[in-house]
């Protein structure tokens, strides 16, 4: 049921955040979908991409961990807000907060968007 997969989201993100492995979030992502965020110009696609995009996120930082402040939701989409904090590969400990805006079709997502002041995060080396 579409209605759960902004709980599913938070939960595979969560454990991506927490084990390094993205495939939980790649296999929410449907064939044509597309992914991104205001770091990056790419956009990635399918879930193969899900899995590059979410892969290169969690490798940005040495520890990771973010907090579900709220989700609106409806059938077609959901908009996420959270806040982050992690350290840099080199130590340094950051703080940011976003938004980020799913779309689903059915039981899979269509397309994710994270929306957040990249200059929070200077230094990391986000997305390759």
């Amino acid at each position: 049921m579409a209605t759960d997969l902004p709980q599913r989201f938070i939960d595979a993100l969560q454990r991506l955040e927490s084990d390094g492995d993205p495939s939980d979030l790649a296999k929410l992502y449907g064939d044509d979908a597309t992914c991104g965020n205001t770091a990056t110009k790419t956009t990635y696609e399918g879930p193969d991409g899900a899995r590059d995009f979410w892969s290169g996120y969690r490798d940005s930082f040495s520890e990771i961990r973010s907090e579900f402040r709220d989700v609106v939701s409806n059938d077609e989409a959901a908009a996420l807000e959270w806040v982050t904090t992690a350290k840099l590969h080199g130590g340094d400990p950051v703080e940011y907060e976003g938004v980020t805006v799913l779309e689903f079709a059915g039981d899979a997502i269509t397309r994710s968007t994270a929306y957040f002041d990249p200059r929070a995060l200077t230094g990391a080396a986000l997305h390759r």
